[in-house]
């Protein structure tokens, strides 16, 4: 039995079977449920070592040869595995609540699967094509049979294309780098060609305009799973370069390009967040801010940076699923999400606006809120090193506030004799709650993640050591 096939094959083989199911309600237990056993077996079950199950005895191979290519896990990705598989598995769950589960468990396991494939690949010049792969499936989540793709999704192909290129012409230089590790100019052009890859794939300023759009066109429940699963496995993929090339991970100008494109993500994300007169737009615009902190913790001494770096992934996978959902049960009652559409919703949708802007609310740092732990940590640390980059934190993290605070003014205001009601249905006003419960529990005590967060650095064979 292999690693491999168990979190790799067998979910692409499982979504081929789920898009036959036409149950909805099936879908997404069956779906969260898979997946939720898929995350807590990555966590305990060994890999590389014996385990008897009744009379049987059992070893799960790390390794998998297809073709003359390798897909690897490690037995220290198992925590990683988890991570994935248990924010899947919330997505999932939360798709018949927002009326998406048909066609959105089957393509999400799919994803998911090359997601994983493409941080497993030996050599990882295939990682490109899994990356490929998976924007070619997302384009029928994020568009409709019965109106054609807009501008939003057009260029979510076009940006997200072309950073194959440049990722599989840096493997070949890199390549050339390791060869000859003293031809300074080779690994130059390699660096410059990786870090324009890596600005496409994670829609680094200024590439990052499609994603306001794609929140304008497509349903938000869609979209947030796209800019929560591309973005976090794109960062551990470009993390896994650094931990490889020793050249790289040591050169004291990486430091100063993550800093500043992370500050620029968080700084124009919360700035122009605070300006918008869209629900859609917004959250978009969190998303980047949050690809800042992440860029941001990369930028720190690594032995600090690493754990915070893990720390912020499960905040960012609980906010995005209650705030996607949340702007699905209100998109599908209102002609638009602009402010001038959705004033006095807090009446008519109490949970969904509740859960929108708590999520966002989290984003932004408040204290109390999951994302609060890892962005003090994040913020105390990078102070340490740069007051005028915690600055630039500071008014990225305002601009959020204001932004969150915009959306409570408008959803609030209200004809002063209209009534109280409850628009979301019973399931959906369950998940949204449970949702909310979650980024407290978070908040309050962080440490409940930390039993699943203190081995993921292990998995890189020096950052964070």
């Amino acid at each position: 039995m292999n690693a491999p096939v168990i979190w790799i094959i067998f979910p692409a083989a499982l979504a081929l079977l789920l898009m036959l199911t036409q149950n909805k309600r099936l879908l997404s237990l069956s779906g969260g449920a898979i997946a939720a056993l898929l995350a807590v077996a990555a966590q305990f079950v060994p890999m590389e070592e014996a385990f008897r199950i009744g009379s049987m005895s059992i070893r799960i191979e790390s390794s998998l040869s297809i073709l003359g290519r390798q897909l690897i896990i490690q037995p220290s990705e198992g925590p990683l595995l988890a991570l994935l598989y248990g924010a899947a598995a919330l997505w999932f769950f939360g798709a018949e609540a927002s009326q998406s589960a048909p066609k959105f468990v089957p393509l999400g396991f799919l994803i998911n699967a090359l997601m994983i494939a493409s941080i497993a690949v030996e050599p990882f010049l295939y990682a490109a094509l899994f990356i490929e792969m998976v924007v070619l499936l997302s384009i029928p989540l994020v568009t409709s049979l019965y109106s054609p793709p807009g501008k939003g999704v057009t260029r979510f192909l076009i940006y997200q294309t072309l950073a194959m290129p440049f990722i599989l012409l840096s493997g070949w230089l890199l390549a050339g780098v390791e060869a000859s590790p003293g031809n300074l100019t080779l690994a130059a052009q390699s660096a410059t060609v990786l870090g324009l890859g890596f600005a496409f794939l994670l829609s680094i300023f200024p590439l990052y305009h499609w994603m306001p759009m794609l929140l304008e066109e497509a349903p938000p429940f869609a979209a947030g799973f796209l800019l929560w699963i591309l973005p976090t496995a794109t960062l551990v993929f470009g993390a896994g370069f650094m931990d490889r090339y020793s050249w790289l991970r040591n050169s004291p100008e990486l430091t100063v390009v993550l800093r500043s494109a992370g500050l620029l993500m968080l700084a124009t994300g919360g700035v122009w967040a605070a300006f918008q007169n869209h629900l859609g737009r917004i959250m978009a615009y969190g998303v980047i801010a949050e690809t800042g902190f992440a860029l941001l913790s990369l930028s720190l001494d690594l032995r600090l940076g690493i754990p915070i770096f893990f720390l912020l992934f499960p905040a960012r996978a609980l906010g995005l699923t209650i705030w996607s959902l949340a702007l699905n049960i209100i998109k599908a009652h209102v002609p638009s999400l602009r402010y001038s559409q959705v004033r006095g919703a807090l009446r008519k949708f109490p949970f969904a606006v509740a859960g929108m802007v708590l999520a966002s609310l989290s984003t932004s740092g408040l204290p109390l809120l999951a994302g609060f732990p890892p962005r003090l940590a994040l913020w105390d640390s990078l102070a340490r090193a740069s007051s005028d980059a915690a600055l630039w934190v500071g008014v990225g993290a305002l601009g959020l506030f204001t932004a969150s605070f915009r959306m409570l003014a408008v959803t609030s205001m209200s004809d002063e004799y209209s009534g109280w009601e409850v628009g979301e249905n019973w399931l959906q006003a369950i998940m949204l709650g449970l949702g909310v419960i979650g980024l407290f529990i978070l908040g309050v005590f962080p440490q409940t993640v930390q039993y699943f967060l203190a081995a993921l650095p292990s998995m890189f064979e020096h950052l964070g050591h």
